[in-house]
């Protein structure tokens, strides 16, 4: 201290504010290189980096640019000119080699596959075409049991005609039983005229009660001998009452009966 000292006292005046001006302009020297050396620390760009970039290979590869960093508010206000060292980094990323083409099996397979509006008509064709089978399965089975109800009914209308002919039958039979016994009992009674030529046929028309008595009896056509007619009208009423059939409703059979009597059996 006391060096300094001696030396201020032997300084001039002039002396000292040189000296003064030197420290100041040294001082902004120094506040320059730190300014300058501080800005270029935090600008410097990142190294350049290579990326592969996977797109579809039906559309051109194109370069994807990398924005360049802005400076911090402080930086943009101060006339600092941008390193050009940012280029290569971007010109790095521009010049990367495109990614090796795949095969175009996959894109052929993905061709391949429906598309939403053809899957949509192809499932609307299906429904439409299984709803077809459906009404067409309806149809024949209706038709098939529509069929079959003929059938049975065609079937159950012949054993039914068959039933009833068969009673018809009976009926019929049992009816040509009893005129026969009834006709009988009546030539039982006749007392024939003796001598008739040929053989002459006499016809009456004998209305009956229900349990076989006799009611009337008409003669329908003669046998052109009143000998032969009389005889045959006497017997139907000495044969009274006829025998009928034990069953009523074939009495309807009997209730006008016609009788025919010939001369000679």
């Amino acid at each position: 201290m006391s060096a300094i000292n001696t030396i201020r006292n032997k300084q001039t005046p002039e002396q000292g504010l040189l000296l003064a001006g030197v420290l100041a302009l040294l001082v902004h020297v120094v506040f320059i290189i730190v300014m300058i050396f501080g800005l270029n620390w935090k600008t410097q760009s990142p190294e350049g980096m290579v990326i592969d970039l996977w797109q579809d290979l039906s559309r051109p590869v194109q370069p994807h640019k990398i924005p360049e960093p802005s400076l911090p508010p402080k930086q943009q206000t101060k006339p600092v000119e941008e390193p050009v060292k940012q280029e290569p980094a971007a010109e790095s990323i521009r010049m990367a080699p495109p990614p090796p083409k795949k095969p175009d099996i996959p894109l052929k397979q993905e061709n391949k596959k429906p598309k939403p509006e053809q899957k949509i008509k192809s499932d609307s064709e299906d429904i439409k075409k299984k709803a077809q089978e459906r009404r067409d399965a309806e149809k024949k089975a209706k038709e098939k049991a529509e069929a079959e109800r003929l059938q049975h009914e065609q079937e159950a209308h012949a054993k039914l005609e068959a039933q009833q002919a068969a009673a018809r039958a009976r009926v019929m039979s049992e009816v040509a039983k009893y005129k026969a016994m009834i006709l009988a009992k009546i030539r039982s009674r006749i007392v024939m005229p003796p001598d008739l030529p040929g053989n002459p046929v006499a016809e009456f028309n004998v209305t009956l009660l229900p349990g076989g008595d006799i009611l009337d009896a008409r003669l329908r056509r003669g046998s052109g001998y009143t000998a032969f007619d009389a005889a045959v009208e006497r017997a139907i009423i000495l044969s009274r009452p006829l025998p009928l059939p034990p069953d009523p409703a074939l009495f309807n059979e009997f209730r006008s009966l016609n009788v025919t009597v010939h001369y000679l059996e």
